[in-house]
């Protein structure tokens, strides 16, 4: 394998590694901007509330989204095995 190939090969996980983290990182900050929303609105500043439903908010999209997830990561590896000489 030469150096391009290596250097092709980890811009493409890291490329991948963005593609699936975007969706649970944005489900994230929308709750989170929603709760901070609500708190500054109600004056309830308590940490719990603003933790726990982002987590199961991520949580849950990350449930929703294993199919997809497993999708790109096989391609992924079939593109990998596949360009390895053996």
């Amino acid at each position: 394998m030469e150096l391009n190939q290596a250097v092709d090969l980890g811009r493409e996980a890291l490329v991948l590694t963005m593609i699936i983290a975007a969706p649970i990182m944005g489900i994230g900050l929308i709750v989170g901007l929603t709760v901070s929303m609500f708190q500054s609105m109600t004056q309830l500043h308590e940490q719990t509330l603003s933790f726990v439903p982002k987590i199961v908010s991520m949580v849950a999209i990350t449930l929703l989204l294993v199919p997809w997830i497993a999708e790109r990561l096989l391609e992924y590896t079939r593109s990998m095995l596949g360009s390895m000489p053996f």
